[in-house]
């Protein structure tokens, strides 16, 4: 093999192993951030269920009152939850059905514009939240998670099939 092919080589090498050790100090970002944000908004909806609830209203949900109260709580809940990384794929997949319910019933006109005009899409309040929530579904809540923590003390062996 040339040289050139090996410096590229052990280079790319290089990068693979940088991005890997800074995988889990991401997630981990990713989820303080992500939970601190939508926990702060589920208590601000608990704290003014009647603005979510004429909000529900508006958009025709039924039950709109419960409705809010649910959302609100899940929110508070999941957002916990996330930041410190206890039930995170569980939370990662609520979130993300939250977050496309929210696309499908508050911004319906984004979500169908997601190949016609993606700025749209992207713009859309629900955006961020989804993608973070896709992201700990995806890849896990990292090593920095008590999720990894009691994994690594109580672990999990499934019992074998006889």
């Amino acid at each position: 093999m040339s040289s050139f092919t090996t410096q590229i080589r052990k280079l790319y090498s290089w990068a693979v192993r940088a991005c890997c050790t800074l995988q889990s100090p991401f997630l981990l970002f990713v989820r303080l951030y992500w939970g601190w944000q939508l926990s702060t908004n589920g208590w601000a909806k608990l704290h003014n269920l009647h603005n979510v609830t004429d909000y529900f209203t508006s958009l025709g949900l039924p039950a709109p009152g419960p409705t809010a109260a649910l959302i609100a709580t899940t929110e508070l809940i999941c957002g916990i939850l996330l930041a410190i990384g206890l039930l995170s794929r569980f939370v990662g997949l609520v979130l993300t059905i939250d977050m496309a319910m929210a696309y499908i019933i508050g911004d319906r006109e984004a979500l169908l514009s997601i190949f016609s005009d993606p700025d749209k899409f992207t713009a859309a309040a629900p955006y961020t939240t989804l993608f973070a929530a896709l992201l700990i579904l995806v890849f896990g809540p990292g090593k920095f998670a008590l999720d990894t923590y009691l994994l690594r003390r109580f672990p999990y062996s499934p019992p074998s099939s006889s």
